[in-house]
């Protein structure tokens, strides 16, 4: 029974470190100004209590695992609604079956002018086999 237990715990390990490894190698295609402005959203968004001030601007559609290597992954679609150049900082959170936040990840995009989208993903490093839900938990407009 033992053996059988470690043996299960062994698999799950190996599925963590591979969808790990998975996510870091398809974020690696992602250039590092993105990667720069992900940093400062999450900065913006440490400020933030509730769900932020852009929220109708913001919305999630999910990317194909195909295209993603098995990846849990959704394209954040962010449009700058107003009249002036604006940035934005999106946290996604990613649910279990339960409602409980998994993992969250932070997105953003920078000095859009109006009217501008930009779709920044939003990748789970979590296992594949793990069937969660990605919500929008708080979307700023700075």
């Amino acid at each position: 029974m033992s053996s059988a237990a470690a043996s299960a715990l062994a698999s799950a390990s190996a599925a963590a470190s591979s969808a790990s490894a998975a996510a870091s190698a398809f974020e690696a295609s992602v250039s590092a100004e993105t990667l720069r402005a992900n940093e400062a959203a999450a900065a913006e968004l440490a400020k933030v209590s509730g769900g932020g001030n852009a929220g109708a601007d913001v919305s999630l559609r999910g990317k194909p695992r195909a295209e993603t290597g098995g990846l849990l992954a959704v394209i954040v679609s962010i449009t700058n609604r107003t009249d002036k150049k604006a940035s934005y900082a999106v946290q996604v959170d990613f649910t279990d079956a339960a409602g409980k936040v998994v993992e969250s990840r932070i997105v953003g995009g920078e000095d859009l002018a109006p009217g501008r989208l930009v779709q920044p993903l939003a990748i789970s490093r979590k296992p594949a086999d793990l069937n969660l839900t990605p919500r929008i938990a708080k979307a700023q407009r700075y």
